[in-house]
């Protein structure tokens, strides 16, 4: 069976987004790879860990990924916040070497509007979007989205925190209700980060099981 391969933005993108798929994925045999294009270097750090943030978060990351049931993370190093547009091509040459060298079925990131609106989110969605068009072996390109249900749950986020997806434009729905209990501990993996754990656990909470999907197939193009 051909790889299963994440593409995000950020440290703790992975599981705050589809982490219960990927882990579903792995544990169905698949092997599943991540891309995190920024180490996260300018976010909060509310642990007790001293050293550079960007240091800890990669850490933080492999230990979440440890627990999905990643076989391998990439990490492109860039600074968290930076991703305009004169690095696209560039990240996106880089995108195209891993890829071709493990040769994917299907890819995942974040959908267009980056879900909650953050720029790094929007700018990884596009150039992964980019790189599936352009490499004809990769079969599907699934976004992850939130349901408008889900969307009425978050506060405010930066400036503008986009819409959530309606039933009719979601077209694909994953039960992680089995993997529930291992996204949950990978998602405190990111410790330095509990000031975001503890907000979306008490989304996720209220929600149902489920990580929702947009999907972009070669037969649709």
């Amino acid at each position: 069976m051909k790889p299963i391969i994440g593409i995000f933005a950020h440290p703790d993108d992975e599981v705050f987004g589809p982490g219960g798929t990927l882990a579903k994925f792995a544990r169905e045999g698949r092997d599943v790879y991540l891309i995190c294009v920024t180490d996260g270097d300018a976010g909060e750090n509310s642990s007790t860990d001293t050293r550079a943030l960007g240091e800890i978060r990669r850490e933080e990351l492999q230990a979440s990924a440890d627990i999905l049931g990643v076989k391998k993370v990439f990490f492109l190093g860039y600074k968290d916040g930076t991703l305009s547009n004169n690095l696209y091509h560039e990240i996106a040459r880089k995108l195209e070497k891993i890829l071709t060298n493990l040769q994917p079925e299907i890819i995942l990131t974040m959908e267009t509007r980056g879900v909650s609106g953050h720029l790094d989110h929007i700018a990884v969605s596009l150039i992964t979007s980019y790189v599936f068009e352009k490499l004809q072996f990769i079969d599907e390109l699934w976004y992850y989205a939130i349901s408008e249900e889900e969307r009425k749950l978050y506060e405010k986020y930066f400036i503008y925190f986009p819409p959530g997806y309606t039933a009719s434009e979601i077209e694909k729905t994953v039960d992680i209700t089995s993997v529930w209990e291992q996204k949950e501990q990978a998602m405190h993996m990111h410790a330095s980060q509990k000031h975001d754990i503890d907000k979306l656990l008490g989304v996720f909470l209220q929600l149902p099981k489920k990580e929702y999907f947009l999907l972009l197939t070669k037969d649709t193009e």
